[in-house]
């Protein structure tokens, strides 16, 4: 039918012949034959590392025929970087610190025992290790009620995060969205947990139901997805940064 057809006219077909990864005195970018790569929003495609440079050339250069955007996460996550992130640095930033002052791992369940010595004996050491690291205090306590943090916590992670390019943003963004926790963020970022370790030490709860009442298909599809994108952003993360001391 003439929709179909039309429909088809709109897909991005691959017009390039060769992918190169290019040196410039600012950072590094990609040509397809004589074209740099832009983002959607127009913008060169200038990237941190060659070594990110590389992964997104390769993902350009795997295209067959027609333009897959699913088969390219580097490339979508350097676009949010430089279209989104860049452009709304001290938002992004302020939604990411606000996790600061109700992490996941503040909250504790009060029963049933065994659940609140698995959250204790897999979170605290977390908390420890933030507590030394960034010289701060946390509190922590049961059921859902806001529990307050000293002022000073909120500051000095948020510190942290102002430090990281737009790049390294990017991928903490997404990072403590899945786990719904700062401090497993900047204890992945800063290699004290890989991000699967993270992933699983924020799903103490979930796991414990799946214990008690099986697998739920559809929950666990979800879960599948999630624990790709944090592989996808440790991965981002470590390619943005040029620092492979983190790789796990």
């Amino acid at each position: 039918n003439c929709r179909g057809i039309l429909m088809s006219e709109w897909k991005p077909k691959r017009f390039w012949k060769k992918v190169d990864v290019v040196s410039l005195e600012k950072g590094f970018c990609i040509k397809l034959d004589a074209k740099i790569l832009k983002t959607p929003a127009k913008k060169e495609m200038l990237l941190p590392t060659n070594a990110l440079a590389k992964k997104i050339a390769a993902e350009w250069d795997r295209q067959v025929d027609e333009i897959d955007p699913n088969s390219m996460p580097f490339t979508k996550s350097a676009n949010a970087a430089l279209d989104k992130v860049i452009e709304q640095f001290e938002e992004v930033n302020s939604l990411v610190g606000d996790y600061g002052d109700t992490d996941l791992l503040y909250y504790r369940a009060d029963s049933p025992a065994e659940l609140k010595i698995r959250q204790q004996s897999s979170w605290d050491p977390i908390i420890d290790w933030a507590e030394k690291n960034f010289e701060v205090k946390i509190n922590c306590g049961t059921g859902i009620l806001y529990i307050p943090q000293d002022r000073e916590l909120v500051y000095k992670l948020s510190k942290e995060i102002s430090e990281l390019s737009s790049f390294q943003l990017t991928a903490l963004y997404d990072i403590v969205s899945i786990t719904g926790s700062l401090i497993l963020g900047l204890a992945t970022i800063n290699g004290r947990l890989s991000a699967e370790d993270a992933f699983n030490l924020s799903r103490i709860d979930e796991l414990w139901q799946i214990e008690q009442w099986g697998v739920d298909e559809e929950a666990q599809a979800v879960s599948d997805l999630k624990y790709d994108a944090i592989m996808h952003a440790q991965e981002f993360f470590i390619l943005s940064s040029g620092n492979k001391s983190t790789i796990f």
